[in-house]
């Protein structure tokens, strides 16, 4: 933490040789796991734009536009937020990696044009009163590879097995287990996170860092919980980011808090 270094715990510590201290890093965020009604609400306010933010980034991205000149709309549209919902700036800034870039995650912009033949994924949030609602969606420019369109079908029905077992009793590893079975059908392997807590945050991070939608976590799932569950793909040379905030219900499979529709968007 920037604020509480190392050298700050040891002052602390010295100062207080009768305390005992203890690791409660992670004691308030759990208790942060299931939002109550309005928190609820804001996250929907944060999604109205999320699909502001991402649809722009769609609209805009074409061969010779300079990423940074790009990134700075995925900004204005952010900030500027849906009618009377003011954007907040969100946990994380817009990553929007291209072509060989995009097979690792949480790359950033730099200032060169984006390229016909390239696929680029958009990680973006809407924020609203710190509250986040994570939207990814990816654009290719041209005609993508054919195996670019199987891994698309794969996730696509993926995270409609995995939002379908998004349900309250169910576990996180559920979650995970589902969109593994669908992948495992197409011949595709993948490991590693799908999905985390999200709601109220600051930078650096919009997760929580508590819940995992992982085949090894075992957290029971509980109305209220919001993830953002994001089972995306990198691959040797692209990759594919699709992936949805969530809401577990009382009943039935989890809510989508975005309505952008879940596809390889293709510019020609």
């Amino acid at each position: 933490n920037y604020y509480y270094s190392a050298k700050a715990h040891a002052v602390l510590a010295g100062e207080l040789p009768d305390a005992t201290l203890v690791d409660a890093t992670a004691l308030v965020n759990w208790q942060r796991l299931i939002k109550s009604d309005e928190e609820i609400a804001f996250i929907r306010n944060a999604a109205k734009i999320s699909e502001k933010v991402v649809t722009t980034a769609i609209e805009r991205a074409e061969p010779g536009l300079r990423k940074n000149d790009l990134v700075a709309d995925i900004f204005h549209a952010a900030i500027s937020g849906v009618g009377d919902l003011w954007g907040d700036y969100p946990a994380i800034v817009p990553l929007t990696p291209s072509g060989i870039d995009a097979t690792a995650a949480h790359l950033t912009w730099n200032g060169a044009p984006m390229k016909a033949g390239e696929a680029t994924f958009f990680e973006l949030s809407g924020c609203y009163r710190r509250y986040h609602a994570p939207l990814c969606r990816t654009v290719f420019l041209g005609t993508p590879p054919q195996e670019m369109r199987e891994a698309e079908k794969a996730q696509i029905e993926g995270i409609a097995a995995g939002l379908d077992a998004a349900r309250a009793g169910n576990r996180t590893c559920d979650i995970a287990n589902a969109f593994m079975g669908v992948l495992k059908k197409y011949g595709i392997h993948r490991e590693g996170r799908m999905g985390y807590p999200i709601g109220l945050s600051y930078p650096p991070d919009w997760g929580e860092r508590t819940a995992s939608i992982r085949s090894e976590d075992e957290t029971v799932l509980e109305p209220g919980m919001v993830f953002h569950f994001m089972p995306a793909l990198w691959m040797e040379s692209w990759g594919l980011e699709t992936t949805e905030t969530i809401l577990i219900t009382e009943s039935g499979p989890a809510q989508p808090f975005c309505t952008v529709e879940r596809k390889l968007f293709v510019k020609g």
